[in-house]
């Protein structure tokens, strides 16, 4: 899909989705500043957001400098610290899909700190609980980012498609460069069979012939008799060398080329050598137009040109005329397979702040998936952590999904 076409799209679902209002959209329309329910976020002494109950004070926050997200609370009442020593507190952390997060608080200096990772993505309603001397307080909130809904009808109708996160096998590839040469065992040189006068030519430059077709009539030098030339396979003819009136003299009167089957030389440099082998699947691609076929190498070239590369030929169907002889190419040679348990399409893949992320898919809601990526081929890459095999993500024109999200604006509350 072109730049144009993918913009034209993103603006019709923003319309679509703009008109179906934000409750039911379901996008964290928050920005870091403003609450769920338009309300201005308080903020403590320590970044963190700052929650009331009368004259008690928590402030939560992530703090994730030099060391992976965790929580941080003070606690204050009527505006004096609270020894951490004296409060008891914990954290509920409700996930899309409902899964749960639970966290626990031990003091350390005058703060709490939280002892379990807060891992991306921080989209969750947080639940909290807080007991100081028999009394507790408790709030809750949405802190949701990178998630938005759109409806089942509205996703198909945009082309939205999806893929379970799984194994996959990789392919090592290694890329090579080369020409399309004639297939020398389909080129014929034809000449007369006994030396004599060239009385008729029957075929031009360029022409198609057919086996058994007569290119030229000689009268023999010894008997004086007329026979025909024929050609000894069908193709083209790429030379002649043949007029009437003209004697043979033994020279090549015709040469004959079947294009329906060619060869791609690929140069093989020293640092390859070791890793390609007779019989490994390759792609070639022509510099020019993009033809694209799949073979095997059939034979490696002992002998190292000047450059010190040695040739691997590979034998192309070309009855459609798509690889002429002379067509510069490239070819990606599989060297190598990886079985990994987990991968996702490269197709899917997105920025979201400093991450590659996709967009898993639970119901009609979709939410980011910070990746940590491994090896990778032209069409799958290996994950290392930040999605869980079964995950349901889009493999296909998550782009919309990003464009919908960054319209809703949502935030990175720490």
């Amino acid at each position: 899909m072109n730049t144009a076409n993918q913009l034209l799209i993103i603006g019709i679902l923003g319309s679509v989705l703009g008109a179906c209002g934000a409750g039911d959209i379901g996008s964290d329309a928050s920005s870091e500043e403003i609450g769920a329910q338009g309300t201005e976020i308080e903020r403590g002494q320590h970044g963190g957001r700052l929650l009331r109950d009368g004259a008690f004070a928590l402030e939560l926050a992530i703090f994730e400098t030099g060391l992976p997200p965790e929580f941080r609370a003070w606690v204050t009442s009527a505006g004096k610290p609270v020894d951490p020593s004296r409060v008891d507190l914990s954290i509920r952390l409700t996930r899309l899909g409902d899964r749960i997060d639970e966290i626990d608080f031990t003091p350390e200096d005058d703060f709490l700190r939280g002892n379990t990772v807060v891992y991306e993505p921080h989209s969750f309603v947080v639940s909290i609980d807080a007991r100081v001397d028999s009394k507790t307080h408790r709030w809750e909130y949405d802190n949701f980012e990178g998630r938005t809904q759109i409806g089942a009808e509205i996703a198909e109708a945009f082309g939205l498609e999806t893929m379970i996160v799984g194994p996959v096998v990789l392919k090592e590839t290694i890329q090579l460069y080369g020409r399309i040469e004639p297939n020398a065992e389909r080129v014929r040189s034809v000449s007369a069979r006994f030396d004599g006068v060239i009385r008729t030519i029957h075929a031009t430059l360029g022409e198609v012939v057919k086996t058994g077709q007569t290119l030229a009539t000689i009268e023999s030098n010894e008997s004086l008799k007329s026979y025909t030339v024929t050609a000894p396979i069908g193709g083209v003819i790429t030379e002649r060398d043949a007029n009437s009136g003209e004697q043979t003299d033994g020279r090549r009167l015709f040469t004959i080329m079947d294009t329906s089957s060619v060869w791609a030389n690929l140069a093989i440099f020293p640092s390859n050598r070791t890793r390609i082998r007779e019989g490994a699947p390759v792609t070639v691609v022509t510099t020019v137009g993009g033809q694209t076929e799949v073979s095997t190498i059939s034979r490696i070239n002992v002998v190292a040109g000047a450059n010190q590369a040695v040739t691997a030929q590979v034998v192309l169907d070309n009855a459609n005329g798509q690889f002429p002889p002379g067509s510069h190419i490239t070819a990606q040679i599989e060297v190598a397979e990886y079985l990994v348990p987990l991968a996702v399409k490269r197709t899917g893949l997105q920025t979201f702040r400093d991450f590659t992320v996709v967009y898993a898919q639970i119901g009609n809601e979709y939410e980011v998936r910070m990746l940590e990526l491994g090896r990778q081929d032209d069409e799958w890459v290996e994950v290392l952590g930040g999605i869980e095999q079964g995950t349901r993500y889009v493999s296909a024109n998550s782009y919309l999904i990003k464009a919908d999200i960054e319209k809703s604006g949502a935030a990175h509350d720490h």
